[in-house]
Order: structure tokens, then C-alpha cells, then sequence
């Protein structure tokens, strides 16, 4: 069976990618990490090994910025679109709202990371 490539960008089209599947650990996360990186409440990840990413925007490689001792948020420098987290273990977590078809129900989340942080009127519901 052939791997499913699921594409994507930044907003102005700078860092754009190509990966193949499958799509591993689709999940939402509310951390204070992923709210200040989004900008909102809840982030939507999905992972893949880094050898099945590969950037092929004029930019390149997206801009990082080391977010822990494991891991490195990633970004456009350009627009400043968040890309997603490039971990030292050989995992990329891309943000679901960057994909050309975020829709697709192989991306969909299946659960959810540090519910505690997000506000208590702030509902997250995941569809199994």
C-alpha cells in the first residue's frame, strides 16, 4: 500500500512541506507551551518521523526557536506563521491548521494533552 503525502504551508507560502504517512499521534493539546505558541486555547498536532518531512517552500527549513530541552517550536520567519515543534528525537509535530486539507480523517485528533490548563468554559470535545 502506498503512503498517503499530506501537504501544507505558511500563510505566505514561504515554508511549505510535503509528509508522508501515516499521520501518528493526531491529538490537541491546551499546555501553556502550545497557547502562547497558537496564540489560542487548544493546538491540533500530528506527528511524523522527521525522515518522512520534507521542506520544499523557497524558505526552506522553517525558523526555530528552542522551546525546551527536547524540543523547538517552528515558524516562518516571514509571516510568522506557527509550523509546528521539532523535537531532538527524530519526531515533527506539524499543526493541523497549516495542512492544504486539515479535513482529512486520518489527521483528526484522538485526544487531548493537558486538558487541566485550558479555561473550565472552554469545552474540547474529540470525536472517536
Amino acid at each position: 500500500m502506498k503512503d498517503k503525502i499530506f501537504e501544507g504551508g505558511c500563510l505566505c507560502g514561504d515554508i511549505r512541506f510535503s509528509a508522508t504517512g501515516p499521520a501518528l499521534k493526531p491529538h490537541t493539546c491546551s499546555c501553556r507551551q502550545c497557547q502562547r505558541h497558537s496564540g489560542s486555547l487548544t493546538q491540533a498536532w500530528v506527528e511524523f518521523p522527521k525522515e518522512n518531512v520534507t521542506w520544499n517552500g523557497v524558505a526552506g527549513e522553517p525558523s526555530t526557536w528552542r522551546s525546551s530541552d527536547y524540543s523547538s517550536r517552528a515558524f516562518c520567519s516571514n509571516c510568522g506563521s506557527t509550523i509546528g515543534a521539532i523535537d531532538d528525537d527524530p519526531t515533527i509535530a506539524i499543526v493541523l491548521g497549516v495542512f492544504d486539507r486539515p479535513h482529512l480523517k486520518t489527521l483528526a485528533p484522538k485526544n487531548h494533552s493537558y486538558i487541566s490548563k485550558r479555561p473550565k468554559w472552554w469545552k474540547v470535545e474529540i470525536d472517536a
